[in-house]
């Protein structure tokens, strides 16, 4: 296996563009640029890879064909309804199929290059389409492109696949994609439903009979901070992770679990978010020889957050971290006053945040993070054959 990082990237991975939205693809420029102006994509073993789209074959492996033909179709018909497509979260577009199948193509390209050793990990920051339904758009997503990734994954002979899911939402679509698929194993991290679109990612949600326990879900409250966050994830992803034994990690990194974030409540600092990538690495390496696909996601503090936190999602998939209080290069910030003369431009990588926090424990006056802490505990431990109540565990 190749020790080297595959960064798939292209700027026409850009047209996925979803007009006047939240949705802007200059999240994704600016990532790059800021990236490559920090030297990250010029490190050693760093290989960018054009994407070509993902054909009907890759597609239907997770989409049916009827909605593959609707995507096609939408945008040279203005009366076309249904499929979840010209709703406000989903408007219809120009080149529609053709843009979505290339994000597609561009995380089945990370996850090949990675099963065939070509590369110990892939990064497609373009990605992370997650809300995505086999015959239904959804969450601003078209195609399911870590579906689409994970199937790859299942038909080159993996037999235990997990995905791991940070995004502030519900990673709906990939389980219920692989709901009744014991070979997946997804956990999603995510704001309360009761809260928070799209409604589901319950504790209680663990996976179809003959998948039991493939399904984790933490709903973590409004307002949960680095310190809370980070606690519940060491509290269970690690746990899980080492019961189940994946051959190889696929990973969604939304960034709007963020404090700034405007369409969530989490309070989450880039720091934070930083210190998901770095433990999503060490398991990837403790328990996959080293097999890591990263996508985006989420996350629409487009100039003050977003580019940040993939910027250090880059960076800890292709080598050292950046340093936190790594100033941002002045032509990056003339770049980002240029596309977005509205937004803030941070000066610097980091939120001066404290990333420590507190192991989880089963005794004492609990929070609301606790709480749900062990109501996945116990919805989900007892099926991989663990005590909900050891902290050792």
């Amino acid at each position: 296996m190749s020790d080297g990082t595959v960064v798939v990237w292209d700027q026409s991975l850009l047209a996925y563009d979803l007009g006047d939205h939240p949705l802007d693809p200059v999240r994704v420029e600016l990532t790059i640029a800021l990236a490559r102006s920090l030297g990250v994509l010029d490190r050693p073993g760093v290989r960018l890879v054009a994407p070509t789209p993902a054909d009907d074959t890759a597609l239907a492996r997770v989409h049916r064909p009827d909605y593959l033909d609707a995507v096609r179709a939408a945008p040279n018909d203005p009366l076309f309804s249904g499929y979840g497509l010209g709703t406000p979260d989903n408007p219809i577009f120009d080149g529609m199929h053709e843009s979505s199948a290339l994000v597609a193509g561009a995380t089945l390209a990370a996850a090949e290059a990675v099963w065939r050793g070509e590369a110990r990990r892939a990064v497609n920051v373009a990605g992370g389409l997650h809300h995505a339904m086999p015959s239904r758009a959804a969450g601003f997503c078209v195609y399911n492109d870590p579906a689409v990734a994970i199937a790859r994954l299942l038909d080159l002979g993996a037999e235990r696949v997990a995905y791991v899911d940070v995004d502030v939402h519900h990673g709906d679509g990939v389980q219920q994609i692989f709901y009744d698929d014991p070979r997946v194993l997804t956990i999603s991290l995510h704001e309360t439903p009761l809260a928070l679109f799209p409604g589901t990612g319950f504790p209680d949600e663990t996976g179809a009979p003959g998948a039991e326990g493939s399904a984790v879900n933490l709903a973590l409250p409004p307002g949960t901070g680095d310190a809370g966050w980070l606690r519940a994830f060491h509290a269970t992803v690690p746990t899980l992770l080492r019961a189940f034994r994946p051959e190889i990690l696929v990973t969604q990194c939304g960034a709007d679990s963020h404090r700034l974030d405007p369409l969530a409540d989490l309070r989450l600092t880039v720091d934070g978010q930083r210190a998901s990538y770095l433990a999503l690495r060490a398991l990837a390496d403790e328990l996959c020889d080293g097999r890591w696909v990263a996508t985006g996601g989420g996350g629409y503090a487009l100039v003050e957050v977003v580019p940040r936190a993939w910027t250090h999602l880059l960076a800890v998939a292709t080598g050292e971290p950046v340093d936190p209080a790594a100033l941002t290069p002045p032509d990056w910030r003339a770049l980002a006053r240029d596309r977005r003369p509205d937004r803030e431009v941070p000066l610097r990588m980091t939120d001066d945040a404290d990333v420590s926090y507190e192991p989880w424990q089963p005794t004492g006056e609990p929070d609301a993070v606790d709480r749900e802490i062990l109501a996945t505990r116990r919805a989900v431990f007892p099926l991989h054959g663990l005590d909900p109540l050891d902290p050792a565990v």
